[in-house]
């Protein structure tokens, strides 16, 4: 018997994912395909559009027949993606963002700092728009990675006729639509939604008048479909031509459409990955010193959308593991148990927990190993640990494992701290991603931020809010709170245990001034040299 389905595209940093999902909101298939990164040196990291495409068609085909889906059952694609900028040439051919000159390295990342002079420039214009950001553009954005392009490569710079966010670039890819989104002008390039456009003033006062000749005219709200799929596109994805693909979305602000889509008012979303995002929306603007937005609909339309975030979540916890002289134990211990590597060290810190009482009650780390995003909007930061001894083994890397999503846990709770002082109303936290899959780490969320934590049924939400956008843009919803209503189901609660609020309290202390003692320590350092 037919089906009604619904395809959901999300490229990640490290890997591209398609769900297939049925009118009921039902998972159907879900596959995973790795993307590459390239280091060319500290701080640059690029990816490449064709290899992003490949791997988009290949999961899609891989979930299609594990779904026992055919073409005609699929009523639509929804596309997110990181907010990585793609530069495109004539005729659509890739233009290199890399010192080596390699074409197909087409895409640099979100997490690319390579633009920090490039960053002070924008932000020394002191312009209006800066307010829209928590007053000053972040060097994660896609401003000044342009004027990098361009100070560094002119001709490159020139020979660009398009800069994409990667989700419309994969948009455009698809249907052939020269269209951006309001989520992705708005968030990532001081696109002023509200009123339409570009901050032509802070564009000229930095070389970049020329800009927006060089991105998409046309912005669609998220919901709106851009097009159907091009002949090309539906032969590489092994779908019909025409199948409409919704305007695109960055992939935290799909998760957190997912995970409060329905019922907005009050509900602060926290996208875990490799970063972390923590989305609020308002009918109100409001706006908080180091957080991003106020943006006028980039999640949800008739929203102003407040964004905080930490460069580093994930890729910290993933680091900070392979940096023990446990590490190589860990890894053969797990195989043999055939357990995930998370899973055994959550054992070991059990085990840890149950011969030491508060075990990180002397160890405590600061957060910012990639800089700080929220609230302190410094892309300079850097990551503290106090407290070490001679430790080694199990314990050691258990212990500092635990302090490390701690750390984590205390820089959402300054975020959220800081979204209440400035006016926003918190009343319930909702959570998807990695961290929602590790039980010790979601003990720690809601000790620390001392919160409830709402988590949704389908684990991944994030690809399940790109399939929301194009159940909205083929026309089966009428707009999103209804498809997320339809479509979203509540699944697990996490409540925080009552007897360590004290304890947490006092490293949560610690923890800011971590912070202020690294600021003391560079400025001595300054003064020296």
């Amino acid at each position: 018997m037919k089906q009604t389905c619904y395809a959901g595209i999300d490229v990640g940093s490290a890997s591209a994912r398609v769900g297939i999902f049925n009118e009921k909101g039902e998972r159907l298939a879900f596959a995973v395909r790795p993307i590459k990164q390239f280091h060319g040196r500290a701080n640059f990291v690029e990816q490449s559009s064709s290899d992003i495409w490949q791997q988009i068609c290949a999961a899609m085909k891989e979930a299609m027949a594990t779904a026992g889906v055919s073409a005609d059952e699929i009523r639509s694609l929804g596309v997110d993606a990181t907010c990585s900028l793609v530069a495109v040439g004539q005729g659509g051919s890739p233009v290199s963002v890399s010192e080596n000159g390699e074409a197909d390295q087409d895409i640099i990342m979100w997490m690319d700092h390579r633009a920090a002079e490039e960053t002070a420039t924008i932000n020394a214009t002191g312009d209006e728009a800066l307010k829209y950001v928590g007053g000053e553009v972040s060097i994660e954005m896609e401003l000044p990675k342009i004027l990098w392009l361009k100070n560094h490569y002119p001709d490159r710079y020139e020979r660009t006729v398009r800069f994409f966010d990667l989700a419309d670039y994969l948009v455009w890819r698809a249907t052939g639509a020269d269209v951006a989104s309001t989520c992705t002008l708005t968030c990532k390039w001081n696109y002023l939604a509200h009123e339409g456009r570009f901050a032509e003033d802070m564009l000229q006062a930095v070389g970049l008048h020329d800009l927006p000749e060089k991105v998409p005219e046309k912005v669609l709200d998220l919901g709106a479909s851009a097009g159907g799929l091009t002949e090309q596109a539906a032969k590489d994805l092994g779908v019909n031509a025409g199948t409409p693909v919704a305007a695109g979305i960055i992939d935290a602000h799909a998760g957190g459409l997912a995970l409060i889509g329905a019922e907005p008012d009050g509900g602060l979303a926290i996208i875990s990955g490799t970063s972390n995002c923590h989305m609020i929306v308002n009918e109100k603007p409001v706006m908080v010193p180091g957080v991003w937005g106020p943006y006028w609909g980039a999640m949800l339309p008739g929203y102003w959308l407040g964004e905080g975030g930490q460069s580093a979540a994930g890729s910290l916890v993933e680091w900070t593991i392979q940096q023990s002289d446990a590490y190589d134990e860990l890894k053969a211990e797990a195989a043999k148990q055939g357990l995930h590597e998370t899973a055994l060290l959550n054992n070991w810190v059990q085990d840890l927990e149950e011969r030491e009482a508060n075990p990180t009650r002397d160890l405590h780390v600061l957060s910012d190993h990639h800089g700080n995003r929220s609230p302190r909007a410094n892309p300079h930061a850097k990551g503290v640990v106090s407290g070490l001894t001679l430790e080694t083994g199990r314990d050691a890397l258990a212990r500092l494992y635990l302090a490390t999503l701690q750390a984590i846990a205390y820089g959402t709770r300054h975020i959220i701290e800081e979204m209440t002082k400035a006016g926003h109303s918190i009343t319930k936290l909702f959570m998807c991603g990695g961290a929602t899959k590790n039980p010790l780490w979601l003990r720690e969320y809601a000790n620390i931020t001392g919160r409830e934590i709402q988590l949704a049924e389908e684990e991944d939400a994030v690809t399940l809010g790109a399939a929301i956008l194009g159940a909205v843009a083929c026309g089966d919803f009428k707009d999103i709170p209804s498809a997320s209503a339809k479509l979203v189901r509540v699944g697990g609660l996490i409540k925080p245990e009552g007897n360590t609020a004290q304890f947490h309290a006092a490293k949560y202390q610690v923890y800011l001034n971590l912070y202020d003692n690294h600021q003391h320590h560079k400025a001595l350092m300054e003064k020296a040299i």
